[in-house]
């Protein structure tokens, strides 16, 4: 298994959303890295985020922040 670019810029722009609410979400401006703003429309499409250019975690995403948040821990 190994992570492609396009994976990689989709893990991070997950991580990047908050984790103290799920109230809370992010907005990518015009001025985000192109990698990013493709990431967010590729996960709006898989159902991870409610937006094409960020919005919310849906609940498939809260569950991935999770494994992600997860993963990170154990690789710190």
């Amino acid at each position: 298994m190994a992570f492609d670019q396009n994976m990689m810029a989709e893990l991070t722009l997950l991580a990047k959303f908050p984790r103290n609410s799920m109230h809370q979400g992010i907005k990518l401006h015009k001025s985000a890295e192109p990698s990013l703003k493709d990431a967010a429309e590729r996960l709006f499409n898989k159902g991870v985020i409610d937006s094409p250019d960020g919005g919310y975690l849906t609940d498939l995403g809260l569950d991935l922040v999770v494994h992600l948040d997860q993963v990170h821990c154990a690789l710190q």
